[in-house]
């Protein structure tokens, strides 16, 4: 069995991930800015819980030293932790584009400085990247946290280029709309207050968008297991798009030019603004 560090583990991905490389006998360390959040994990003493900032360096590296002191090595690394900006690109300001991409992007680069000299001396190791579908797709106001996990997709495959002959794998798991605090704990741009134009064409995006999964996402410990399944079965693929929506849009944007990708999700959505 292995030894798990993920981040961002006080909801959702992150804390479903945890406890299912528990539940499979992993020996976990679930980080998240404030230890103790997440009831299902205190229900767990076996899961180690660490306070981590991936948007403080001082922060991830002491943690990153705490969790190979307690557990003894880190085998695989999580980095999930995450936070969405929606606006429209020409609103948003310079705080809300730093803000996301110094914790979806700078956050897993700082994790990589601390966690990949480790591995090297190891010569193994595995790290699991948690992007998005918006990282192949930018979707309308998600802009600027599809252009962070555009990011992600093009980290995952330079340090998979780096890494993988000298016994590092690295995936990025692409998730479409699932049911986690992600949304809930998104922020909008200032710039783009409730009842103003901007504001209404976004919401009326949104309703469209819930259709691809019949206004219903689907329950998100999928996403857990597949986090699993990447950092835990070789050989696998570089990419794993997660869900019915992801799937669709993958393929639809693979098999044609961006102009036909365009009219064919507009008329998916039945969304012709």
């Amino acid at each position: 069995m292995t030894n798990v560090l993920i981040t961002g583990c006080s909801s959702g991905f992150g804390e479903l991930a945890a406890l299912t490389f528990a539940d499979h006998g992993h020996t976990v360390v679930a980080t998240m800015r404030s230890p103790g959040r997440s009831a299902a994990l205190n229900s767990r003493p076996e899961i180690h819980q660490l306070a981590l900032d991936v948007c403080s360096n001082d922060s991830v590296e002491s943690a990153v030293a705490e969790a190979i002191h307690t557990a003894g090595s880190i085998d695989v690394l999580v980095n999930n932790a995450g936070i969405e900006v929606f606006g429209a690109v020409h609103l948003v300001s310079d705080d809300e584009v730093q803000r996301q991409f110094d914790t979806n992007v700078t956050g897993v680069i700082r994790m990589a400085r601390a966690v990949v000299p480790h591995m090297l001396e190891r010569g193994s190791g595995a790290i699991v990247n948690v992007g998005s579908v918006a990282g192949l797709v930018g979707a309308p106001y998600s802009g600027i946290y599809a252009a962070s996990k555009h990011a992600v997709e093009a980290l995952t495959e330079a340090m998979h280029f780096e890494l993988s002959h000298r016994g590092i794998r690295v995936h990025v798991v692409e998730p479409g709309q699932f049911a986690t605090a992600l949304g809930a704990n998104s922020v909008h741009a200032a710039a783009m207050p409730a009842g103003t134009t901007e504001y209404e064409r976004w919401q009326r995006y949104r309703a469209a968008q819930r259709t691809l999964v019949n206004g219903e996402p689907a329950p998100a410990q999928l996403v857990a297991d597949v986090i699993h399944a990447a950092a835990t079965e070789t050989p696998s693929k570089l990419r794993h798009p997660v869900g019915a929506d992801a799937e669709l849009i993958v393929a639809t944007k693979a098999s044609m030019s961006f102009e036909d990708f365009d009219a064919t999700m507009r008329t998916v959505l039945d969304w012709h603004e």
